[in-house]
């Protein structure tokens, strides 16, 4: 439900917000908050659309403003270069992408944080395969946006490391283990992202949660 929640919110609210739309010329009766809420928010998804064409190197603060339709002005008055823009689209989609994963204490029966796992992974693949756009920013061109956007990637991957250590792990003692999981989970995913290959993102939820499972069943 949130995820929902935020994806109405931030990026397909109505046509004044629509990032592919431009508010109405003239009186449109909108305040000057929600017109640079509208103009920012077209010019994040358009910031990832146009990377998922063409790669965050091609892609210049021009062909954002086509996408998105505004003015160069306007940008600058949000961001001060494409990074910035690169990097407030990163935070954005972190919270599109993570916002539906549950977070509960691990504890209770093996079953209990199986059906935890599932259903986080879940919501994670969903999230993946419902915004490719915004997911490939997230996983794949995250690397060549420079250290900055990396160090971003670094936190995050290490926000999903302690969602799942809440789930899996009652003891705190495998700590390493789910890092290792969690590394594993981004490669695949970046592997089908890489290669348009959303379907393939949702098919990973059964044969990851197997395998945690195992793990569970082993360590039980």
């Amino acid at each position: 439900m949130r995820l929902a929640l935020l994806r109405t919110s931030l990026f397909v609210n109505a046509a004044a917000s629509a990032p592919t739309r431009r508010l109405p010329r003239g009186r449109h009766g909108l305040s000057r908050k929600a017109v640079v809420r509208s103009q920012r928010e077209r010019l994040l998804r358009a910031m990832a659309e146009t990377m998922a064409r063409q790669g965050y190197a091609r892609t210049s603060v021009a062909d954002v403003l086509r996408a998105a339709g505004v003015s160069r002005e306007t940008f600058y008055e949000q961001f001060s270069s494409k990074e910035d823009c690169f990097l407030a689209a990163y935070d954005a989609a972190a919270e599109l992408l993570l916002a539906d994963i549950p977070r509960s204490r691990a504890g209770g029966s093996t079953t209990t944080r199986q059906t935890a796992f599932g259903r986080g992974i879940g919501a994670y693949l969903d999230a993946l395969a419902a915004e490719p756009d915004f997911a490939r920013l997230f996983l794949v061109e995250v690397y060549a946006a420079g250290p900055g956007a990396i160090a971003r990637r670094m936190a995050m991957q290490e926000r999903f490391v302690d969602v799942l250590s809440d789930q899996l792990d009652p003891r705190g003692h495998e700590r390493f283990a789910i890092e290792a999981l969690v590394a594993a989970i981004a490669q695949m995913v970046t592997s089908r992202l890489a290669v348009g290959d959303v379907d393939g993102l949702r098919k990973l939820r059964r044969p990851l949660t197997k395998l945690v499972s195992r793990a569970l069943d082993a360590d039980a």
